[in-house]
């Protein structure tokens, strides 16, 4: 008995000990993570270009990477082009929606704020001396708490942007070095592969190989479903706008779709202010019909991302669904992918019967 809690004791302290290792080495060789990530999806391509045209793979890992950074540039180029096609129609529209926007205050500040002014005029001179300073003092308090909180919105936009500025040279040499770890990695894959299994016992190498594996699997089944639930955003948006007869529908609808993947914000950060502007100037037609879309696209991305991450991933929906529960609730919009990856793992080491070796370990018998 007592080997066995000394055995487990064992075995506890090498987790923690690897645990603690990867959070700390991680958080120094990102970038080489990141290049390992970039090696590990171009070398399907990588493998097609030296199989099919006989070409040396450090020229196919080059023009692997060349590909990738021209999809990407291509891609943002599009949405750029698409972003500024849908600022300049909202430019040219924007003074018209201001103008009208001011005429609604302006009516509603004659109509509702100006006799209920009156009103409260008429009760305060009616109050008396105590009274009316207290009245005063929670103005006051009202007026400092609303200059406080614009205060700290303010300065917390400005210390973001001021932040996103001193990042960009941070930025573009972690971008360099990814990519050039991910040149030698890819480059030398099958020899790196061959010494790390040559240096470890088979079990840990099988163990190892089939977490990579589900990982890949993993890797590629996220990215596959984030681009399915994109589109089907857009599409939706795309149909909602149309049969609304909104301008610019198919500008709007891929804005929105690349907006969906923004953390926090999502598609509200279009849809709320923009319902909330049709209430405002009484366009009550649009106002439901905008909410009823939203209200769609909202329930859709709940629906079918536990799905599609489970059917992508293999995860059972339910596990999925818990494991994404849970990421966001302890890491915030990164436990998104943390929650998922790392039930992906556990399934991985119990396939490869990890946790059944670690019980034999522990259970052996003493000789």
């Amino acid at each position: 008995m007592v080997q066995r809690i000394i055995r487990f004791s064992y075995i506890i302290i090498i987790a923690a000990a690897l645990i603690f290792t990867s959070y700390y080495v991680s958080a120094i060789l990102y970038p080489f993570i990141a290049g390992a990530l970039i090696a590990l999806i171009i070398n399907p391509f990588v493998g097609f270009l030296s199989y099919r045209f006989k070409m040396n793979r450090a020229l196919a890992v080059i023009i692997s990477i060349i590909a990738l950074l021209g999809l990407l540039v291509l891609i943002l180029t599009l949405l750029i082009q698409e972003m500024m096609t849908g600022f300049a129609y909202i430019a040219h529209e924007l003074p018209s929606y201001i103008q009208e926007l001011v005429f609604y205050f302006e009516n509603y500040f004659k109509t509702q704020v100006l006799p209920l002014y009156h009103d409260l005029l008429s009760i305060y001179s009616k109050l008396g001396t105590d009274q009316k300073e207290t009245v005063m003092d929670n103005i006051e308090k009202i007026g400092t708490g609303i200059t406080t909180n614009v205060t700290g919105i303010t300065q917390a936009v400005i210390n973001s942007v001021s932040l996103m500025i001193v990042s960009l040279p941070t930025f573009l040499t972690v971008f360099i070095f990814s990519l050039l770890a991910a040149f030698f990695i890819s480059k030398d894959w099958y020899r790196l592969t061959g010494f790390l299994t040559g240096i470890f016992p088979e079990k840990l190498t099988f163990t190892v190989k089939t977490v990579y594996f589900e990982l890949r699997k993993a890797l590629f089944g996220f990215l596959k479903a984030q681009l399915t639930l994109i589109s089907i955003t857009a599409f939706i948006v795309l149909i909602g706008l149309l049969i609304l007869r909104i301008d610019y529908a198919v500008t709007i609808s891929v804005l929105i779709g690349a907006i969906d993947l923004l953390p926090y914000l999502g598609t509200g950060a279009v849809f709320l202010p923009w319902i909330a502007y049709c209430f405002l100037t009484g366009n009550y037609t649009l106002t439901i019909g905008l909410s009823i879309l939203y209200g769609v696209v909202v329930i859709q991305r709940q629906v079918m991302e536990p799905k599609l991450l489970a059917q992508t991933i293999g995860l059972d929906p339910l596990a999925t669904l818990a494991a994404l529960f849970a990421g966001f609730q302890l890491f915030g919009f990164v436990g998104l992918i943390i929650g998922p990856v790392f039930l992906v793992v556990i399934r991985a080491l119990y396939e490869a019967k990890f946790f059944h070796e670690i019980y034999q370990f522990i259970m052996k018998p003493v000789k």
